[in-house]
């Protein structure tokens, strides 16, 4: 009895279920049938937009394109097709149930739709109506316009439909545009090899182009002429000759790049197929709308600044990007010189030495270890002996030292790589590397004393996100070119996140640090040679941080207010050496006439002062407190408990006649803070 109601029970169950599929199919068949036929033409393009909604480029997959009939083209096309995409074809109504049973059992396998049993019908319906994305949402919507294309059209117009419309890579869609761009001739002339060998394309246009992997599309091709063979469909003979044929290619047409900032339009294109996780060719081709960062006044300036600045005859290279420091948004990219001829992005995929432009992570880290914008060190010649027995001996631009103490904020003013070695070794080089890390620099990081000099070599982007921290606060930023991704469909597909918004570095320091960093473009820091930025100074207009960095083949540049963060690198593809030459200092002068352009007629944006930090006026040279008769007084940070006490005992009046006097020199008051213009009046 327990037996006959437990397979009564089972059988119940298989009923049920069958019962299930059946209205489940009955209702997709009668939905389908009231929505009636489906458009047979879709848009391909996908648009791109600025930061402002304004269009700044567009796939021009359209102008590629051509329509033939199915009795017009090769039969070798047609066959190859079926052969390796859907050999039921003109058998099935649109869905092959023992190829989804095997995808299901292996999807269900490794919980994920990791195979698709995808028939030509289902493929079409994909590429006129949705997304390539492996969602079941997706799937369903797919299933419902499958079986509304096998109810309301023939086969051979679907399968026409499918060979005109396919992507096969190079911005041609379709047989046809596809033949003509790889071979040169027509969809109709074309032989058994060449069929094969545009056939395999669609699978992975980026993968199995011949332009792009010769050994990869090659391959396909022998994987499609066997499944042929082995199908009937060709003789042993002519897979024999196809598969030795040697295929006389077309000269690969260079693609014609109509877009505004082109470097950055390819930095938007990789981010987009890293957030959807689908192929670049999927995107272009796909009739997405793509919402970007950009700023197109800004990157027209960046752009203008550049073409002023160096000389035509120059071949030095140039990676600039500017960045919105509240939420890392990329507002300017430029990655090369000219795009035409090289499209190597300089700004994003390059990596190279940052000389002392990494300094800020290395004193971001001493600050957070006991020392103060006054903690003074030796500036000399210096010899270290290092625990492997090894020595280093690190020096300064020129050769130029104090001989004596300087204060951190004269060591960063100025540059001093005694100071930096001294503070690295002094401090260990781990922590050094975690401060980098914390700022967002992943590159590797050799545990080396003249890391803190910039011999690890790094992006631009690193670099502009690490000092984007500085001018946000400490806050973590990701940078990024894309707002928001809407699919054909008018779906948003993807949203970038308002902002990451943790606090990764200690609010107070950041405030400290960043200063400091203002340091290169203030003279009264001046000392054995002026600040680093000195060339530049009568050229801002309001108040910037940064810093700069040399190497024997590297020029740099980085700097901030509180609303952009730009970073210039400058240098040889080939690594010539450029210390000596005119070039050097560019990428100041771009990064200076860049900001200034960029900030025109906006107010000046000043950081609150932490809590428990208070400013103080300190003579550079003796690291105290500044009396009258200090030369100069330069306005430091502190945290409250680490301010000097002591007054300056370096400067003193000179005779009677000079007591009392003020004997710095005269300033423009109409830069003053109000800690400067109370400086003047109590002193």
């Amino acid at each position: 009895m327990k037996e006959f109601l437990l397979k009564y029970k089972l059988l119940s169950g298989v009923i049920a279920l069958i019962t299930l599929i059946l209205l489940s199919l009955a209702g997709i068949y009668f939905t389908s049938f009231l929505l009636g036929p489906p458009p047979l033409k879709a848009a391909q393009n996908t648009i791109y937009y600025s930061a402002s909604d304004t269009v700044i480029g567009e796939e021009k997959g359209a102008e590629s394109r051509y329509w033939v009939d199915l009795n017009e083209m090769n039969p070798a096309v047609i066959q190859a097709t079926l052969a390796i995409e859907d050999q039921d074809f003109y058998e099935h109504n649109g869905f092959d149930y023992s190829r989804i049973v095997s995808a299901i059992l292996k999807n269900t396998k490794n919980m994920a739709l990791v195979e698709g049993a995808s028939t030509l019908t289902q493929q079409y319906a994909r590429n006129l109506y949705l997304s390539h994305d492996k969602t079941w949402a997706r799937k369903i919507k797919e299933a419902f316009n499958t079986v509304r294309l096998e109810m309301y059209y023939k086969k051979d117009t679907l399968l026409e439909g499918y060979l005109n419309t396919i992507y096969y890579g190079h911005g041609a869609y379709g047989i046809e545009a596809a033949s003509r761009y790889f071979f040169n001739k027509s969809a109709d002339e074309l032989t058994l090899a060449e069929a094969a060998m545009l056939v395999g394309v669609p699978k992975g246009p980026t993968y199995y182009s011949p332009f792009n992997d010769l050994q990869n599309a090659t391959s396909r091709q022998k994987q499609i002429l066997y499944e042929m063979k082995s199908q009937d469909v060709i003789s042993e003979r002519e897979y024999f000759l196809a598969t030795h044929e040697k295929l006389d290619f077309a000269e690969p047409r260079k693609e014609t790049k109509e877009f505004v900032a082109p470097y950055f339009k390819d930095t938007v294109l990789i981010e987009a197929t890293n957030k959807l996780d689908i192929d670049k060719e999927k995107i272009r081709s796909g009739g997405y709308k793509i919402y970007t960062t950009l700023n197109v006044g800004m990157q027209k300036q960046l752009e203008k600044e550049i073409s002023r600045t160096i000389k035509p005859v120059s071949g030095i290279q140039i990676g600039a990007l500017g960045m919105d420091p509240e939420n890392g948004a990329i507002r300017a990219l430029v990655g090369g010189r000219d795009y035409g001829k090289s499209e190597f992005n300089r700004a994003i995929r390059a990596k190279r030495m940052a000389g002392s432009a990494f300094k800020p992570f290395l004193y971001y880290a001493a600050l957070t270890n006991g020392y103060t914008p006054a903690t003074m060190l030796m500036s000399k010649p210096t010899t270290f002996e290092l625990a492997d027995g090894k020595v280093y001996q690190p020096s300064n631009f020129n050769g130029y030292y104090a001989y004596k103490p300087i204060t951190l904020a004269q060591a960063l003013a100025l540059s001093d790589n005694v100071y930096a070695v001294k503070t690295n070794l002094f401090l260990g080089v781990d922590k050094l590397i975690d401060s980098a890390r914390k700022f967002g620099i992943d590159s590797k990081l050799p545990p080396v004393p003249s890391l803190g000099l910039g011999t690890a070599s790094v992006s631009v982007e690193e670099m502009v996100t690490g000092y984007g921290m500085l001018a946000n606060g400490g806050e973590q930023i990701n940078s990024h070119t894309i707002r928001k991704i809407i699919d054909r469909n008018g779906d948003v597909v993807y949203q970038a996140p308002k902002k990451d918004g943790d606090q990764i570095l200690d609010k107070k320091e950041v405030f400290i640090l960043t200063n400091l960093m203002k340091g290169m473009f203030n003279h009264s820091l001046d000392g054995y040679m002026a600040v680093t930025g000195s060339a530049v100074i009568d050229e801002l207009t309001r108040d910037y941080a940064g810093k700069s960095g040399t190497t024997v083949s590297d020029s740099w540049m980085i700097g901030f207010s509180p609303s952009l963060v730009t970073g210039i690198w400058m240098g040889y593809d080939d690594n010539r050496d450029l210390s000596k030459a005119a070039e050097n200092r560019y990428a100041k002068d771009i990064w200076a006439g860049f900001m200034e352009a960029a900030h025109k007629g906006k107010p000046e944006v000043n950081k609150d002062i932490p809590d428990g930090v208070v400013g103080a006026w300190i003579d550079p040279v003796s690291g105290q407190l500044a009396t009258s008769y200090c030369p100069s007084g330069t306005l430091m940070y502190f945290e409250e408990e680490n301010v000097p006490v002591s007054h300056c005992n370096v400067h003193f009046a000179q005779d009677e006649d000079e007591q009392g006097k003020e004997t710095k020199p005269p300033k423009d008051d109409s830069r003053k803070g109000i800690m400067e213009r109370i400086f003047d009046y109590l002193f």
